[in-house]
C-alpha cells in the first residue's frame, strides 16, 4: 500500500493557477469564473491585452467583464496584484508570496484572508489567517481582495459516496487496529488505548512539532492564537 485512505475518485484535469502574477502591467479581462476540482476556491481565467490567457484564484466580488492587472504603481483594487510596499496599511490582501518572485504561498484557500497590519523599512508584517504575525519582505507580492467560496466550510458532503468521488477513502481509526498495526490499537474489547499519537508513534493532540531553531522563527512577531 503506498497511500492510505486515496483512491478512486473521479478523473480531473488540472488547471495550471498563475501563483507569480509577473504579467506587469498588462491590463488582463476576467472571461470567466469557474469551478476547480484541485482546489476549494473558484478560479478566474484572465485574457491579457496580449492574447495570453492565464488562470488566477477568484477573490470574492471578481466577475466576469471587469479588468485586473499586477506590478509597479497599479490602483490596490480587488483581484489587483501589488508589492506589498505599495498596499495601504489595514488592506484585506490574499495569495502572499514568502520570497519575491517565488509566487503566493499563504492565503490561497477557500475564504481565506491576510490584513496588512504594519511596514518598516524592508519587511511588512501580515496578520495571517490562523492569528500569526508574519514580517515579510516589502518586494513580495500580494493580491487584493478575500479569496472566493466563502461558504466551502459550511458544506456538508449529504453521503459517504460524496467523499468516494473526491478520491478518499474510508479512514480506519487507530484504536480499532491490532497492535501490530497502530501505536494505540489492542485490548480486550473496547478498551481504547494509550496515549493519542500517529501511526509512527509521535506523540498528537498539542504535543509541538514545529523545529525549536527553524530559521525562520526570527520573522514571526506573534504566534498563532492556540
Amino acid at each position: 500500500m503506498t497511500m492510505r485512505y486515496i483512491g478512486g475518485g473521479h478523473k480531473q484535469k488540472y488547471r495550471l493557477v498563475d501563483f507569480k502574477r509577473n504579467k506587469d502591467n498588462i491590463p488582463a479581462k476576467v472571461a470567466s469564473v469557474e469551478y476547480d476540482p484541485n482546489r476549494t476556491a473558484h478560479i478566474a481565467l484572465l485574457v491579457y491585452a496580449d492574447g495570453e490567457k492565464r488562470y488566477i484564484i477568484a477573490p470574492i466580488g471578481l466577475t466576469a467583464g471587469q479588468t485586473v492587472v499586477s506590478g509597479k504603481g497599479v490602483a490596490p483594487e480587488i483581484g489587483n496584484a501589488l508589492f506589498l510596499s505599495e498596499i495601504p496599511l489595514g488592506t484585506i490582501v490574499h495569495n502572499i508570496e514568502l520570497r519575491p518572485g517565488q509566487g503566493a504561498v499563504m492565503a490561497r484557500s477557500a475564504g481565506s484572508y491576510a490584513q496588512l497590519v504594519a511596514r518598516d523599512d524592508k519587511y511588512a508584517s501580515i496578520k495571517l489567517p490562523s492569528g500569526e504575525i508574519r514580517m515579510v519582505l516589502v518586494t513580495c507580492k500580494a493580491t487584493v481582495g478575500t479569496v472566493s467560496n466563502t461558504d466551502h466550510a459550511l458544506e456538508r458532503s449529504g453521503k459517504a459516496g460524496r467523499s468516494r468521488w473526491l478520491g478518499r477513502r474510508p479512514r480506519v481509526r487507530g484504536v480499532v487496529m491490532n497492535p501490530v498495526d497502530h501505536p494505540m490499537g489492542g485490548g480486550e474489547g473496547r478498551a481504547s488505548g494509550g496515549h493519542p499519537r500517529s501511526r509512527k508513534g509521535l506523540l498528537a493532540k498539542g504535543y509541538k512539532t514545529r523545529a525549536p531553531k527553524k530559521a525562520s522563527s526570527k520573522y514571526i512577531v506573534e504566534r498563532r492564537k492556540k
